[in-house]
């Protein structure tokens, strides 16, 4: 029986596994891939967010990866190829990157590797494995169930994908390019059955928009909602989705009483000015005067909201960190995820500064760990690299110093009504300072650090 090792890996082991249990997630795609793998192979999922790496005797070996993620998936396949045991990777980085994949594995797999991973494995047995292997994207009926026996079985989040693809052209992302432009679903039959079989009672749907693209999408979302409910599907869950998500009641309604607890929302400046540069072509036409309003909508259904905010579009001034924290403050925001702009091979973005040659971290591959969204990466117009370190240490500083945690923690209670919904905005809003405190800009330009590197609140919980 020729034995098959797939692996999650993760760019600093130890504190994945030390920071980020309430925000793991099992590697679906990797499930996907053992799904359609043919029964007379042994499947061992190595995943580095749960388990320091044991590197077990294997006769193939596939690997995903995120940029951030591809030093260690090159580190793994270096180590498993000295062992002359073939290596295959794949994952978003590794589709955009294929090249530069192949200096350290036999193979590439280029997009949503299911559709191809029956061939690799054939022509691997055969002795005509080939170095690049292109995905199509197929239609998500016959879309496979996850092989989830092969998860660590002490995650706190289950997942599960009821559509792929986004027709938008945010510059900053790379899902478009990945997944392509076209919105397809999955039959909500075959939804409904899968969330039946996920052991776990929380879940997180990893679709980048639920409420998915016009009319037909957003009653589909709500079709998917109802029949939770009416199926007795009992479940607690995220999921991520657009502003257009707090315009209908209906989808609040059914969502709530379906178990949405928050929904993650990219909302990305309270500029204009920003949301034009990064191609936030959605967010602009609603305009940042109504994020607030949205929130509020949100919370009088007891739904809280994770907005993902960054920095560094071209035009920034100081400004822009006042405005965001007093934004954030004012909209009852209940966590908050907030970055620096961050050009991932693959997008408009990395595209643009490229061709402007203003990175400055082009030691590849050596300096793809440092495109992990908590760096400038570079030169930046409006701004220095030090304004926009200072500034994030304010805002983030405005967040986390100890009264205005727990002040947003009993304001998402009071705001939803909702016990649940507190309890996971104190997880979440905990998980992302502990990684706040873990920068090297916290610890060279906070005033709190003096304090917060005594505190048992931050270690030892």
């Amino acid at each position: 029986m020729p034995r098959l090792v797939l692996v999650n890996p993760i760019s600093d082991p130890v504190s994945g596994i030390r920071w980020r249990k309430i925000t793991q997630l099992p590697p679906l795609g990797l499930a996907y891939l053992g799904a359609v793998t043919p029964p007379h192979w042994e499947i061992t999922l190595m995943d580095e967010n749960v388990r320091v790496a044991s590197f077990p005797d294997a006769d193939f070996v596939g690997i995903t990866s995120f940029t951030s993620t591809a030093n260690r998936a090159y580190e793994i396949a270096k180590f498993y190829r000295s062992k002359n045991v073939p290596v295959v990777m794949g994952g978003i980085h590794m589709t955009m990157m294929p090249e530069e994949a192949l200096s350290y594995a036999n193979s590439v797999v280029q997009g949503e590797g299911e559709w191809v991973w029956p061939q690799v494995l054939k022509d691997f047995e055969s002795g005509h494995l080939k170095r690049v292997y292109k995905a199509v994207h197929e239609d998500l009926s016959d879309l496979p169930l996850p092989r989830r026996d092969l998860f660590d079985p002490n995650y706190v989040w289950g997942t599960i994908q009821t559509s792929r693809g986004c027709p938008m052209d945010c510059h900053f992302c790379s899902v478009t390019a990945f997944n392509g432009r076209h919105f397809r679903q999955r039959p909500l039959d075959e939804v409904w059955d899968e969330l039946k079989a996920i052991p776990q009672k929380n879940i997180f749907f990893v679709d980048d928009n639920i409420l998915g693209y016009g009319k037909s999408a957003e009653d589909r979302a709500i079709h998917l909602f109802r029949g939770m409910v009416e199926k007795g599907l009992r479940k607690r869950f995220v999921c991520q989705t657009s502003l257009n998500f707090a315009e209908n009641p209906e989808v609040l309604k059914w969502a709530k009483k379906a178990g949405c607890r928050m929904i993650f929302v990219g909302l990305e400046s309270v500029s204009a000015d920003s949301l034009k540069y990064f191609g936030k072509s959605y967010n602009l036409k609603k305009g940042t005067g109504e994020y607030a309003r949205y929130i509020r909508r949100c919370h009088n259904d007891g739904i809280g909201v994770i907005g993902a905010l960054m920095f560094g579009s071209d035009g920034e001034d100081p400004e822009i960190f006042k405005r965001t924290l007093s934004f954030i403050r004012g909209s009852g925001l209940d966590v908050i995820q907030i970055t620096f702009a961050t050009p991932l091979p693959g997008t408009e973005f990395f595209h643009r500064l490229h061709l402007e040659q203003r990175l400055t971290h082009t030691d590849f591959p050596k300096d793809w760990k440092a495109y992990s969204f908590s760096k400038i990466l570079f030169r930046t117009k409006g701004m220095s690299a030090e304004e926009y370190y200072r500034g994030m240490v304010c805002v983030k500083d405005g967040l986390y110093s100890m009264i205005p945690f727990v002040r947003r923690i009993f304001r998402t209670f009071a705001e939803t009504r909702d016990f649940e919904t507190a309890f996971l905005s104190y997880k979440l809003n905990k998980d992302y300072r502990r990684s706040y405190l873990t920068t090297s800009y916290f610890k060279s330009y906070s005033s709190l650090y003096r304090d917060v590197s005594r505190s048992k609140f931050i270690y030892n919980q």
